[in-house]
């Protein structure tokens, strides 16, 4: 539990009392795909500079988020694929609920997944994320509610089947959005960056900060038809976690990479990023469906 005078994880306010420099992410998922460490994207705590202006701007909504249904595919950096799945995205009462489901060839599961609205401004509303089988170092449940900020995290150990539960409460900023990687990439103005928040879950949770920022444009063919693709980095801001995190493991947690096509109405085309802490860096990228005669 979240602990407002000493700053236990999760709050990014007490150690403040100490003179360290906490700071705080998004996707990153992670990432947003924050890297997230349990869910897709690096569990980080508050950059001391942004002590004066804590919470940052919710992303506006500048194209209204609908029912989808996409197909996608999980590789590594050099080509060989792992998972295939799908992105899911429902429309309902007001609110929108999106998945990803990677089916990993070897039994594995990875099943994300978000609600949000978007009146004004896109709000995460609640967020689950499950990690099951080998592909993963252990088994592992997280849910998350923005209107009372309860967690719940639970882990399964591989070798030994040994449980945990690890539950309390978050303050969450109003731009926290996990799960949301590919929603907020798509409403950037083009050419334009931003900074957003992410939970990543360690397994403590760490409310972490990522500073989007569009890198460059890329060639890409549909069928035939080439179209520019605009390769976003979203990077955890630096600070006193971050740095105890790369001397424990000898380095620093990768960047999270997303492509997005910016035509008229843009399109998610790839993202680059590790799924679990210390993970590999794994590819996702559209795919069609082929016929079999």
């Amino acid at each position: 539990m979240a602990n407002d005078r000493w700053g236990e994880p999760g709050e990014p306010w007490g150690l403040t009392r100490w003179g360290l420099h906490p700071m705080a992410c998004p996707l990153l998922d992670a990432i947003l795909f924050v890297m997230s460490l349990k869910a897709p994207i690096l569990g980080l705590l508050v950059l001391a500079a942004a002590l004066s202006r804590p919470w940052a701007a919710a992303i506006p909504v500048h194209l209204s988020e609908g029912s989808v249904h996409g197909f996608v595919v999980l590789r590594t950096v050099e080509g060989a694929q792992l998972a295939q799945g799908d992105l899911i995205q429902v429309a309902r009462g007001g609110a929108v609920e999106s998945h990803m489901i990677l089916r990993f060839d070897d039994g594995s599961l990875f099943h994300e997944s978000v609600v949000f609205t978007q009146t004004g401004v896109f709000t995460m509303q609640s967020y689950r994320s499950l990690q099951r089988g080998p592909s993963f170092p252990e088994d592992t449940e997280i849910s998350l509610e923005r209107a009372t900020g309860a967690y719940r995290v639970r882990t399964r150990d591989h070798k030994g089947g040994r449980e945990s539960v690890l539950s309390g409460s978050l303050r969450l900023p109003g731009d926290t959005y996990n799960g949301m990687v590919f929603v907020v990439g798509k409403n950037l103005p083009k050419g334009t960056g931003g900074t957003v928040h992410f939970v990543a879950f360690t397994p403590q949770p760490r409310i972490i900060q990522l500073e989007i920022t569009p890198a460059n444009e890329q060639k890409v063919l549909v069928g035939k038809l080439e179209k520019a693709a605009v390769h976003y980095v979203f990077r955890p801001r630096p600070g006193a976690w971050l740095k105890i995190f790369a001397a424990l493991l000898g380095r620093s947690p990768p960047d999270l990479h997303a492509w997005f096509v910016m035509d008229e109405v843009p399109a998610f085309v790839r993202f680059e990023g590790p799924l679990y802490m210390q993970g590999p860096v794994w590819r996702i990228q559209l795919t069609s469906p082929r016929w079999l005669d």
